[in-house]
């Protein structure tokens, strides 16, 4: 579906009447980690915690809305909607950090919208201009500000855009109309541990991730639904992350449930991260692979063979949620026999490679290092 601009190359917004769900802003200015939570700011973890209000935009008649806040956490969708009949919806992720000197900074917000108008063009939704979506991530975040956890505390303003075809459609087509929804949670570590806990993982042997030429690049719905069943079973085992194989010969490795996979050889200075047209571009992965040349690293994207793990001396898994985690075991089990191969990756314990990408690219996301790419997107006040 074209994305409709007009001579300034900006989404043309059309001005609508706020329902009693919409509510603008308190001119109080409020302080980045002043919320009262019911969990100290470091003991976050990754859940859903209710904040001030998200940010959503409709799409109707060729033109997107302008940005409204909305304090209720609810949408009221039509029952024909092609988001809930035939999966219509692609979602990001990315964050917002606190500065020491109380500022909030957004980390390469415009990548996270490139890659959603890449998953609306596959999927045929209107794409939200990469200014209309950086201008919707600031009035959200500014929104609820005090929900940013404060610096020092290891969390960040998780933020969340949804875009999904909310018209009705019986037959297999395109919605009519779209909604955008931005919502913000604060988090800490996804997995328990964080960095200082590798986990171990599991290849999945009997399910795919994504077809050869199916929808793995794009961040669409449908793909998270499809992992839940296998991604559940490798927890029950005792696995908290699942490692995917290419589903066309089943030797390569493509990425995590949850994330990118990053092999490091310290000996070459390698870090390498598979090539696939089914693996997600992560932002994160992206940053890290600069971060490595900056250090000196040779970094390779290509195939991985499953008998290259050996090969490794630390394994990542690397995303916007997860940051970067340490993976301390890959699990793999013959599908014939049901024998068990596990690779084991610096003796299950923090890697200095892993501790030293991580410690870069969050100095870099808290302020306590130059920015040298720009990657930081300040919150500018209203």
């Amino acid at each position: 579906m074209p994305n409709v601009m007009n001579q300034n190359n900006q989404a043309p917004f059309t001005h609508v009447h706020s329902p009693s769900a919409l509510f603008m802003s308190s001119t109080a200015k409020k302080a980045p980690g002043t919320a009262k939570l019911d969990i100290p700011w470091e003991d976050l973890g990754f859940e859903f915690r209710p904040t001030n209000s998200h940010v959503r935009l409709q799409y109707k008649e060729g033109e997107w809305s302008a940005p409204e806040l909305v304090k209720e956490p609810y949408v009221n969708l039509h029952i024909g909607a092609t988001a809930l009949h035939y999966g219509q919806a692609c979602f990001e992720g990315l964050k917002a950090f606190c500065h020491e000197d109380g500022e909030v900074y957004c980390f390469r917000p415009e990548e996270n919208a490139a890659r959603m108008q890449s998953s609306c063009r596959r999927i045929l939704m209107p794409e939200v201009p990469t200014e209309t979506f950086v201008d919707a991530v600031q009035k959200v975040v500014r929104d609820n500000i005090e929900y940013v956890p404060p610096y020092g505390s290891n969390g960040a303003l998780y933020i969340r855009p949804l875009l999904f075809g909310s018209g009705p459609r019986i037959g297999l087509q395109p919605a009519d109309e779209y909604m955008f929804i931005i919502m913000v949670i604060p988090v800490g570590d996804y997995y328990h541990g964080g960095l200082s806990k590798p986990v171990d993982a599991i290849v999945i042997s009997d399910f795919d991730r994504a077809a050869p030429q199916g929808v793995g690049d794009v961040k669409v719905a449908g793909n998270y639904a499809a992992d839940l069943l296998p991604n559940m079973r490798s927890k029950k085992k005792g696995f908290p992350i699942s490692l995917y194989l290419d589903a066309k010969t089943q030797s390569t490795v493509e990425e995590f449930s949850t994330s990118n996979f990053v092999g490091i050889n310290n000996a070459k200075k390698l870090y390498v991260t598979p090539k696939s047209r089914s693996v997600l571009p992560s932002i994160t992965n992206k940053s890290l692979m600069q971060i490595a040349r900056d250090e000196g690293y040779t970094v390779e994207e290509r195939e991985i063979s499953v008998s290259e793990l050996e090969d490794f001396d630390e394994v990542l898994a690397v995303g916007t949620a997860v940051v970067v985690t340490p993976v301390g075991s890959v699990t793999v089990v013959d599908p014939t026999t049901g024998n068990e191969k596990v690779y084991e990756f610096g003796n299950h314990e923090l890697g200095e490679t892993t501790k030293r990408l991580y410690q870069r690219v969050r100095a870099i996301q808290n302020g306590e290092t130059e920015d040298r790419h720009g990657w930081n997107v300040k919150i500018a006040n209203e």
